[in-house]
């Protein structure tokens, strides 16, 4: 008897997922489309007015700087070509740069790890963070005007200029401490959004091998999230050294150094000085000096530094996406 072997039909091909249908523009609206037209008019206009001023400035820097500039001080004369540089103001800028950032990048940094890792109690917690939005909203010559409420109290007359018991306010040690409120907001927001991205199982498999909060935080949250923790940082940093109300208040509109009595460098840090941003303003057209040529110069070396920050704040995102992202 033959037997009949039966056969399994073949298995269909997989089939591939249809894509799916993406609407393009010429199915929208009228009014739709004068939208989109729009918005990218506007964004264009926004990248154009953006390149006309570094071009700009960058042509004119290139005209008028010089590197004796960079290492001369500002001195009276008739024209621009006796008038020395602008070095005080390009080394004030770093002072302030370096004091604020050092006042608000552990700050910061304890705030939002506080608020994220803790946020207990929990009413305080929520006031704090509508604190800090507030503080980002506030504007910098409010913050002027409070600084030197503060720093022209008697308490505080061993951080800046005292003469016969009255308290002048105006130091290094005053707009520092300012400044450093203006970048607090930023480095709080990175650092939070770094602390956040981590998953929580990351932090439970640290509480399983015995490590504590606090150890946790240490050794792994903050290792974790340093590319937005350093993101922050040159960001603060370049609110820092752009903000021009707080140095004109707090600072004094001098030109040089003026350090007061004391040891190096207190003497310096306790006394009054420039900033690149109070030196543009005073040189521009309409300020004080009117030395266009200088004006541009020190905005050609204010608008570097500001980019390079920009530029670093790019690489440390591409790195850390390079690294990887968390996932659950």
């Amino acid at each position: 008897m033959e037997s009949s072997v039966a056969t399994r039909p073949p298995a269909p091909a997989p089939q591939k997922p249809a894509k799916d249908p993406v609407e393009g523009s010429a199915t929208w609206r009228l009014s739709d489309r004068i939208g989109l037209v729009v918005c990218w008019a506007l964004g264009l206009l926004f990248c154009a007015i953006a390149v006309a001023i570094v071009v700009y400035l960058l042509a004119q820097g290139i005209k008028y700087l010089r590197p004796s500039m960079l290492v001369t001080p500002a001195t009276a004369g008739f024209s621009q070509a006796e008038s020395g540089g602008f070095s005080d103001a390009l080394l004030g800028t770093l002072i302030v740069a370096t004091m604020g950032i050092s006042i608000a990048l552990p700050a910061g940094v304890g705030v939002a790890v506080w608020l994220v890792e803790y946020g207990r109690p929990t009413a305080l917690a929520r006031i704090a963070e509508s604190t800090i939005e507030a503080i980002a909203g506030i504007p910098s010559i409010v913050l002027a005007l409070f600084g030197t409420v503060i720093f022209s109290s008697t308490a505080l007359g061993f951080l800046s200029r005292t003469s016969e018991g009255v308290v002048f306010g105006r130091s290094f040690f005053a707009a520092s401490a300012m400044l450093a409120i203006v970048a607090l907001p930023l480095v709080v927001a990175s650092t939070r959004e770094g602390l956040s991205a981590i998953p929580q199982h990351v932090r439970e498999a640290s509480y399983a091998v015995g490590k504590t909060k606090i150890a946790t935080t240490r050794r792994i949250l903050l290792p974790a999230a340093r590319p937005q923790v350093a993101t922050g940082a040159m960001l603060g940093l370049g609110r820092i050294i752009g903000d021009t109300a707080i140095i004109v208040v707090l600072l004094g509109a001098t030109q040089n150094f003026a350090p007061v009595g004391g040891a190096f460098p207190f003497n310096y840090l306790r006394g009054a000085g420039t900033t690149l941003t109070n030196f543009v303003y005073e040189a521009s057209p309409t300020g004080n000096l009117n030395q266009p040529e200088k004006a541009y110069a020190a905005a050609f070396v204010l608008l570097l530094m500001v980019l390079a920050l920009n530029a670093a704040v790019d690489v440390v995102h591409r790195r850390a996406r390079k690294v990887g992202t968390w996932s659950s």
